[in-house]
């Protein structure tokens, strides 16, 4: 009997810790841009229309789990900004950024793939995470300046 309570009180203590856990949290309702670095020369930064290339990983934001990363294939991707090529989050999350500066987009679903979700790799209503850096700008807003 004594193995039984102290196996319920392990238990208890265990499930209080993991929601007291403060990486364990509430997927955002709005897109979460955290800056982790900015070079110290930044004169262009990025804009609608502009042509950029990004080293990403992309993980779940409910579990962690990795669904892709751009370091895995060794290449970043090319894509032009503001114009629905990529997911909301990150059409609106990489505006402004200087080439070789990182940031964390945390992105809600309804930014991302909503309740489509992505094949059997993206589970609908799912909130996203991406770690992303800047790699290339081709500003074609700069070039017209």
């Amino acid at each position: 009997m004594q193995i039984i309570k102290w196996a319920l009180f392990l238990f208890a203590a265990a499930v209080t810790t993991y929601a007291q856990d403060s990486s364990v949290s509430e997927p955002p309702a709005e897109l979460v841009i955290e800056t982790i670095y900015v070079p110290e020369a930044c004169t262009l930064k990025a804009g609608s229309g502009d042509s950029i290339k990004v080293h990403y990983t992309g993980t779940l934001h409910a579990t962690g789990d990795k669904f892709d990363s751009s370091h895995d294939r060794g290449s970043p991707l090319p894509l032009k900004l503001g114009v629905g090529q990529v997911i909301k989050g990150w059409d609106e999350g990489l505006q402004g950024m200087c080439v070789g500066e990182k940031r964390k987009l945390i992105i809600p679903s309804h930014k991302a793939y909503g309740s489509r979700g992505f094949g059997n790799i993206i589970p609908a209503n799912s909130a996203l995470v991406f770690e992303t850096e800047l790699v290339e700008l081709n500003g074609k807003s700069h070039d017209e300046l």
